[in-house]
């Protein structure tokens, strides 16, 4: 994006350096090494401080610019993503409902549907910084009876209805959520996508005669919501900090902020020398949460395989994902550990799924685009529902593009080749193995899998099953 050059002085820092650089040259050489070193410092800071809040903000503009929707609107799906879609490390077998940047300066009241006979919710809504505010549908508050789910904002001094809803504060005024409508009894996506649009959204002023929720469908309008590492990082950044309430535990922050251009009431307007300042912290930032998610955000789950779990900072799957202690913001904990590469964590865990994280093969190497990977899946594999295995792009954390194939599935099974054992072997690589298209995932970039269990069976970790690495086909 083009960023105007700005004709005032950029920040304090910059213009102190100016006024030394009239009186005595040598330093000023010295010390504006100095001010460019502080931007792009404050500037890596600023982007991992900002993360949760960016990726959030991405989706509710992604709806708006790629769908061409108006504020306010949800988008659902008619059937799952492909990789049309950018969406960190969404899956490709469920079409999810989602909406971005509901406001609630006011009270809003979104009304779960109670399950479906082909299909139930299962979600969360989160803040502006994605800290979870309660979870929705089976696992929820209404636990698949449907229910009115209110969200004051806080300070907020008018009446609040006593009965009939679930009350719930929020300390953003923008909130987020993304719900999957799970299927039951053999429902098909067109069963999926009905029941998603069956939520309705609207103020509390409205309640007594609550107008039609607009929906707009982003399989038909194919969405980028990936955040993108350039200027407009912090574009968006910039737009959050315009709108919402400064936050008691980031007012330290916003004063760096302050010293990169950032400040509420105010342009940003960075000139070219502050912006390459600002995309060297860029990137500073990115390798800083990438290098968090290689090697602290997942922790193998058995000794002797190369599977990985989730590895949360202590507590905090305990306390609904705060991020936030007694004494400190856990701010790369929630970045390069979380909302770097996933959103909408839930308040609980649980939800009747389970993730491993494929990163390496098993020899130790990282999962690359040229070489030719396998994966046998078990017969057995203690998945009630499905099993899936999804690819992802090192680099973005979503579906690798232009691939027409981004996953396997246990659906997928009738057109795969099995083995005499009834297991399945899943290629990964640039090109097909010959005659194995079927059992094909393309990658052709550097990648990571996430294998999921749909409905994984009671005590199958006791069971003793264990998923086998993923080998390098020599």
């Amino acid at each position: 994006m083009a960023m105007k050059p700005s004709s005032r002085p950029v920040n304090h820092v910059l213009a102190a350096v100016m006024a030394v650089a009239l009186l005595s040259g040598p330093v000023a050489a010295e010390l504006s090494g100095v001010a460019r070193e502080t931007v792009v410092r404050r500037s890596c800071e600023a982007a991992i401080w900002g993360m949760p809040a960016v990726g959030a903000f991405d989706i509710e503009l992604a709806i708006q610019r790629d769908a061409g929707a108006e504020q306010g609107v949800i988008a659902y799906m008619s059937e799952p993503m492909d990789s049309r879609h950018g969406f960190l490390t969404a899956n490709d077998v469920t079409p999810y409902v989602f909406g971005g940047g509901i406001s609630v300066e006011e009270p809003v009241v979104i009304d779960v549907p109670p399950a479906g006979e082909k299909a139930a919710f299962f979600g969360t809504i989160v803040n502006a910084w994605q800290v979870p505010l309660f979870d929705v549908g089976t696992t929820g508050e209404d636990a698949g009876k449907g229910g009115k789910y209110l969200i004051v904002p806080d300070g907020y001094e008018g009446d609040i209805p006593s009965e009939g809803y679930f009350v719930h504060r929020s300390n953003t005024y923008g909130v987020h959520f993304a719900f999957r409508p799970v299927a039951k009894n053999d429902g098909t996506s067109e069963d999926q996508a009905a029941y998603a649009q069956t939520l309705r959204v609207y103020a509390l002023a409205d309640a007594d005669n609550p107008p039609a929720t607009k929906f707009i469908d982003v399989k038909k309008n194919p969405i980028d919501t990936l955040p993108v590492y350039d200027m407009t990082f912090f574009t968006d950044l910039n737009t959050v900090i315009q709108r919402e309430p400064v936050l008691e535990q980031d007012k330290v922050m916003m004063a760096m902020l302050a010293s990169i251009g950032m400040v509420r009431g105010e342009p940003f307007e960075p000139n070219e020398e502050m912006e390459a300042a600002m995309l060297e912290g860029l990137q500073c930032a990115y390798d800083s949460m990438q290098e968090h998610f290689i090697t602290r955000s997942v922790v193998p789950l058995w000794e002797d395989r190369k599977w990985g779990v989730w590895a949360f900072a202590e507590g905090q799957a305990e306390a609904g994902f705060p991020y936030v202690t007694e004494d400190r913001v856990l701010i790369d904990d929630r970045a390069g550990g979380s909302y770097f590469w996933i959103t909408y964590l839930p308040e609980a865990l649980g939800g009747g799924t389970f993730y491993l994280t494929g990163l390496t093969d098993s020899d130790g190497g990282m999962l690359n685009g040229q070489d030719t990977y396998k994966l046998n899946v078990p017969a057995d594999t203690p998945a009630e529902d499905f099993w899936s295995v999804i690819v992802y792009s090192m680099k973005t954390k979503g579906f690798v593009k232009g691939n027409e194939r981004v996953g396997l599935a246990t659906p997928n099974l009738p057109e795969m080749q099995q083995n005499d054992d009834g297991s399945v072997d899943v290629y990964f690589a640039p090109q097909a193995p010959e005659g194995l298209e079927s059992n094909w995932i393309a990658t052709g970039e550097d990648f990571f899998l996430l294998f999921r269990l749909y409905g994984p069976s009671e005590g199958w970790m006791e069971s003793g099953w264990k998923l086998p690495d993923v080998m390098k086909v020599k």
